[in-house]
């Protein structure tokens, strides 16, 4: 029990407050250039978002792409017919973005306009028109990026997506922990819930609205599941022991969830629709984090029961677990990618890294170079993770490039957070 007992407590020895911050820390060479030209202001309003700006860093993180740097441009065109295609050819840019954003004061909306070219080709992309109010800039800025980053890679932005993760402040009074939900870029966060006791394991339901969490409020483990617009709470499990480690069937119509309600640290997956409870694991081992499979067939988690922590994969209806990881002496935290080939997981070499296990090979890759890297979360389109690390001494958020190998890190301004976990596409 004492790994597992460790394992939990120091994942919520955190701390921080208010919007994380972009730093990143590896570029990829052979990212493709990209012009974002500075958004045209027609609307007579003074904007509260620079959204070409956005755009160019929302595509900076994907490690995908490389934008010019304003400095560097030689004209700021809003408009497709101001394009001097040569003078963007002559500074090396495959692309080039433009916009122009005008304002309706009928109905006190902003409309922006965006175009995306080939500057080869001469020939216009993407064109669209967006429209919002003011505090709506940001999201159409990420909703822009998106739609460009699909229509030059075919594969879905992640720019509109959310990431949830716990932070701890410690003043002179008792810690308080938080629950926090924000962008993707770690901007504009919002407070979900917030405890004197450690909060850990969120876990976003598979439309985006609802996240599943631990919280020791009471004194001891419960699985809570909270509406993130409504702030409307559900105590799921609250039974004698171990209640944590919740994962969202991709039905969302089941919570697997580890319990040690019978006197061990099992597998167990609750049936939202009956209320039913079906234990899936029974060895005197310790059995927990468990995580589903995108078809729904199969669950992985985490086991001592070769005498290490290391990986098993077991089928959702129950049946014998087989071990997946061998190399190591701890491997946990499975999570699987998005078409279900890779198996993401904490592993233990020289320190604590996240690697990929290909599920066909059986050959593991590192994919981080810190020490201790620990909660994998795999965005929706699976061409990044977000995991938490330590940087001299203080715990951030960082993000790997599953292919590109791209890296930034999201440190709070204050303190320490933990935790993370990357939203699905939300429904609307």
């Amino acid at each position: 029990m004492r790994w597992f007992i460790s394992f939990v407590f120091i994942c919520v020895s955190l701390s921080v407050k208010a919007d994380l911050v972009i730093e990143i820390t590896k570029g990829v060479r052979g990212a493709l250039p990209i012009a974002v030209v500075p958004f045209s202001n027609k609307s007579g309003q003074g904007l509260t978002e620079d959204i070409a700006q956005i755009v160019a860093d929302d595509l900076l993180r994907s490690g995908d792409f490389e934008p010019l740097s304003r400095s560097s441009m030689l004209s700021l065109p809003g408009r497709g017919e101001d394009i001097y295609f040569r003078d963007w050819s002559m500074l090396g840019q495959r692309n080039v973005l433009v916009g122009t954003v005008t304002y309706d004061a009928s109905n006190q909306s902003y409309k922006v306009q965006y175009e995306l070219y080939d500057v080869q080709a001469q020939q216009r992309i993407v064109g669209k028109v967006i429209g919002g109010r003011q505090n709506q800039l940001r999201d159409i800025a990420h909703a822009i990026a998106d739609s460009v980053y699909e229509a030059l890679t075919g594969n879905r932005g992640v720019f509109s997506t959310k990431i949830a993760y716990v932070t701890l402040e410690q003043g002179k009074g008792k810690p308080q922990y938080t629950l926090e939900v924000a962008d993707a870029d770690g901007r504009r966060s919002k407070l979900i819930f917030k405890s004197p006791m450690p909060i850990i394991s969120p876990a976003w339901s598979p439309d985006g609205k609802r996240l599943a969490y631990v919280s020791f409020e009471s004194g001891k483990s419960a699985v809570y599941i909270q509406d993130v617009s409504s702030g409307v709470r559900t105590l799921i499990a609250s039974y004698s022991g171990l209640n944590s480690a919740p994962s969202w069937s991709p039905d969302g119509s089941k919570l697997a969830m580890t319990l040690s309600r019978d006197g061990n640290a099992e597998v167990y997956v609750l049936d939202m629709r009956t209320n039913n409870l079906k234990r899936m694991t029974d060895h005197w081992a310790i059995d927990t984090e468990p995580s589903w499979a995108p078809d729904g067939k199969s669950i992985v988690f985490t086991s001592d029961r070769g005498g290490g922590p290391q990986v098993y994969m077991m089928d959702a209806d129950g049946g014998t677990p087989r071990r997946l990881t061998f190399e190591g002496r701890y491997s946990a935290r499975p999570r699987f990618s998005l078409d279900g080939k890779t198996i993401y997981y904490v592993h233990q070499r020289n320190g604590f890294n996240v690697a990929a296990l290909d599920m066909e090979t059986g050959q593991s890759r590192i994919l981080t170079e810190t020490e201790m890297d620990e909660s994998p979360s795999v965005a929706p389109n699976g061409s990044m993770i977000i995991y938490a690390t330590q940087r001299q001494g203080k715990g951030v958020l960082a993000v790997v490039g599953v292919n590109s190998g791209s890296k930034y890190t999201l440190p709070a301004q204050f303190g320490d957070v933990r935790e993370p976990a990357w939203s699905p596409y939300i429904k609307k």
